[in-house]
């Protein structure tokens, strides 16, 4: 039997794994080594690309910051998450503001230290890093729509810092970043009409706020029609193996989602919106092994 001192502990390693996010954290490691094999590294040796140190500390150091990032996002936006996300938030505040902040300047020391092993650059960047995050969480999130384009710029800095490590300038790889930017952009206007009620009690000027809702989904139904751009060229132009099977699926998701824009008229409306969002950005994570499926046979047996 647990002991009610033991319960309150578990109680409070669930809510740091709330408060940073740990299976997004989770998904992106495993997004950013996929990412490596299949698309960025393609001709290293598996085993080369999996116990290669400066990626596994590249990995790390994006992870701590990417904690660190979400702690601080929740130091901001605490009056503003009790109003949208009243039950999370109950739980995220098992742990205290001052453990939370203590957590957030260890895990970008941490960051940096280990960064430092890599090289002096690896350094500047991931000090860049930590900063544009704290600046978007301090300022930059309640204004519209540049808050929305540096957070998904933020959300694809840890591919973009391992597309540096390879120094692999394929064009491919900029249609598949512009695709994943456009998900994070829609992603992000979508969270906003869904939190509306928060963000005006809090004074954060999204788009939302701003122009108001049917300028949101205008702009977000735009999105989605440029975002059938890179689909097709991902599809007609360049060799993509299996996954083109994920990409006609995302055409039959984003249909949904137009429809489903349209008919919202409420808070549960868009979280169901923001899912679907979800269930792309993360199945496009899995769906990388799908670009060719006898590469992991071959690499593992080289």
């Amino acid at each position: 039997m647990l002991t009610r001192k033991n319960k309150l502990f578990f109680l409070k390693l669930l809510s740091l794994f709330s408060v940073v996010r740990g299976y997004n954290i989770l998904i992106i490691v495993l997004a950013q080594y996929l990412t490596s094999i299949f698309i960025l590294a393609p001709n290293i040796q598996l085993k080369q690309v999996l116990f290669d140190p400066n990626l596994f500390v590249i990995v790390l150091a994006s992870a701590g910051v990417i904690a660190a990032g979400y702690i601080i996002n929740s130091f901001y936006d605490k009056e503003k998450d009790l109003i949208n996300r009243p039950q999370k938030t109950m739980l995220d505040r098992l742990v205290s503001q001052q453990t939370k902040l203590t957590g957030y300047f260890i895990l970008n020391f941490l960051s940096v230290v280990l960064a430092s092993y890599v090289s002096f650059r690896a350094v500047l960047f991931f000090s860049v890093y930590i900063f544009a995050i704290w600046f978007y969480s301090h300022k930059l999130k309640k204004y519209p729509i540049s808050g929305n384009m540096v957070a998904s710029i933020l959300s694809i800095t840890p591919f973009f810092v391992v597309f540096i490590y390879y120094k692999n300038f394929d064009e491919v790889i900029f249609v598949h970043a512009t695709f994943l930017f456009l998900m994070l952009m829609i992603r992000e206007m979508i969270k906003d009409l869904g939190n509306l009620k928060g963000d005006l009690v809090q004074n954060y000027k999204t788009i939302a706020v701003v122009y108001g809702e049917l300028a949101s989904k205008r702009i977000i139904t735009g999105l989605i029609i440029i975002a059938c751009i890179p689909i097709y060229l991902l599809l007609t132009k360049y060799e993509i193996g299996f996954m083109y099977l994920y990409f006609y699926v995302c055409l039959v998701l984003l249909t949904l989602l137009l429809v489903g824009l349209w008919g919202s008229k409420g808070k549960l409306h868009y979280v169901w919106l923001h899912n679907i969002l979800k269930l792309i950005i993360v199945s496009g994570t899995f769906s990388i092994i799908l670009i060719d499926v006898n590469m992991i046979l071959d690499r593992i047996l080289w």
